[in-house]
């Protein structure tokens, strides 16, 4: 049986997402579809496949924390593979490429993007056999899903010769179009790149090597020289940072004579923006889409979000309303692909809530910005019993419950001074109001 490598490529902020998604928690580890986060949707999927060995996730040191606990809460065993820096998908493929071929000089790897929605899982363990097999014949192979409607918002591939059970070369990758040509791409039987693959290895790193030799070089040498720190490897930040910033599309596929294209019937979504969301999500009798305390009056057509604050809305249609502690967007269904804009500008501002939330929550820790200004921040800290954290430097005032540090019990109404960061472990539910220095970004 060939062995398979589930390789997850786990990067990105999901812009059009805000402000659900911002880089300090990415649309991947959001739950907008059902119970679970798309992350770890990918990782269930790919789990009990026939043949499947290790699964490797690819991300940054930033996410890596949220990769570990979101696989243990489905109890999902990883490798995970720490880039030094983003350097697009060519590189990041590249070494887990180079690391896959360390472990297994014949497996096959099934690279899947972590923030993907698919309905149907026995339809997509179908298509991966069929993708598997013919990457056993030495092709590239990318998953080709067949259009339901014109959209702008993707690349599409013309199909070329029939290579094998329903496997085809693909002719020619074309970038996203305007509606008109979409249009014409459906009725030519074009047919969406999802951007997920399956491949050897070893053939995906002479590829590389034919075409973008200093990837492949850069990324067979971070894994050369690559530490294991903390159950992650760490890849070599001189080897990696030596690697063209390149997507895998333009580095190889669009370049290489192995690709090909396997059919995808599956029910598919990259998840990009609001729109999308509402559009595979279960929708009442009046096709809105409700998530969270929210209460809607004679809508339509809406997609209503919200973490926190209640959200009512009357007499409304096709409006996109989403509303975090900090945030709240409100936009025409039709106008989702332009919350890029906004969030542009909010960076242009340097405004905070365009990098991160106001809530984040880790290890038992959920941190609150209450306010900020002049490089400060005051922040509330609810700790779970057991959780254990370190203070920074700044001002901390227990408001319920208790700490311990060293031989010390810190109880309510306890006030201090923190001149060092200082662990601390809850001995019971605590909430703390923390004075610090604002986080840059």
């Amino acid at each position: 049986m060939t062995a398979i490598y589930p390789v997850v490529l786990c990067g990105g902020s999901g812009t059009r997402l805000w402000p659900s998604s911002r880089p300090d928690q990415p649309k991947q580890f959001l739950k907008l579809v059902g119970e679970r986060s798309s992350f770890q949707e990918t990782l269930l999927r790919v789990k009990d496949l026939d043949g499947a060995r290790e699964c490797v996730v690819v991300t940054g040191a930033a996410m890596a924390e949220m990769v570990e606990q979101q696989a243990a809460e489905i109890n999902v065993p990883l490798t995970v593979i720490i880039e030094p820096e983003a350097r697009d998908s060519g590189p990041a493929i590249a070494a887990a490429a180079a690391y896959v071929r360390t472990r297994d000089v014949d497996g096959v790897i099934l690279m899947l993007a972590a923030d993907h929605y698919i309905a149907e899982p026995d339809l997509f363990r179908e298509a991966a056999g069929v993708a598997v097999a013919a990457a056993t014949k030495d092709y590239l192979v990318t998953f080709g899903v067949k259009p339901t409607a014109p959209a702008t918002g993707f690349g599409y591939i013309r199909a070329g010769a029939l290579l094998m059970d329903g496997v085809h070369a693909v002719d020619a990758f074309v970038e996203k179009p305007d509606l008109a040509t979409a249009l014409r791409y459906m009725a030519e039987d074009y047919v969406w790149n999802s951007g997920n693959f399956a491949f050897f290895a070893r053939v995906l790193l002479d590829e590389m090597l034919a075409f973008e030799p200093d990837i492949a070089q850069s990324a067979v040498a971070s894994v050369e020289t690559a530490t294991f720190e903390d159950g992650r490897i760490y890849l070599g930040a001189e080897a990696f940072s030596r690697a063209s910033k390149k997507s895998l599309d333009y580095s190889v596929m669009e370049r290489t004579q192995r690709a090909a294209v396997a059919p995808a019937t599956f029910t598919w979504s990259d998840l990009g923006a609001w729109d999308a969301i509402w559009e595979i999500s279960s929708r009442d009798e009046d096709h809105n889409v409700v998530q969270g305390d929210v209460h809607l009056m004679g809508c339509s057509g809406v997609l209503a979000r919200s973490t926190r604050p209640f959200v009512g809305a009357i007499g409304v249609s096709d409006l996109m309303i989403v509303a975090e502690p900090d945030a709240v967007l409100v936009c025409r269904r039709q106008d989702a692909q332009h919350v890029k804009a906004l969030v542009d500008f909010l960076k242009h501002q340097d405004r905070s809530i365009a990098h991160r939330h106001g809530v984040s929550n880790r290890k038992g820790v959920a941190r609150e910005t209450l306010s900020q200004a002049n490089g400060h921040a005051i922040e509330m800290w609810r700790l779970g019993a057991g959780a254990a954290t370190v203070l920074p430097i700044g001002t901390l005032q227990v408001l319920e419950g208790s700490l311990s540090q060293s031989d010390q019990i810190w109880t309510e109404s306890f006030t201090k001074s923190i001149d060092e960061p200082v662990s601390v472990r809850a001995e019971s539910p605590a909430v703390l109001l923390i004075t610090a220095k604002a986080a840059v970004g």
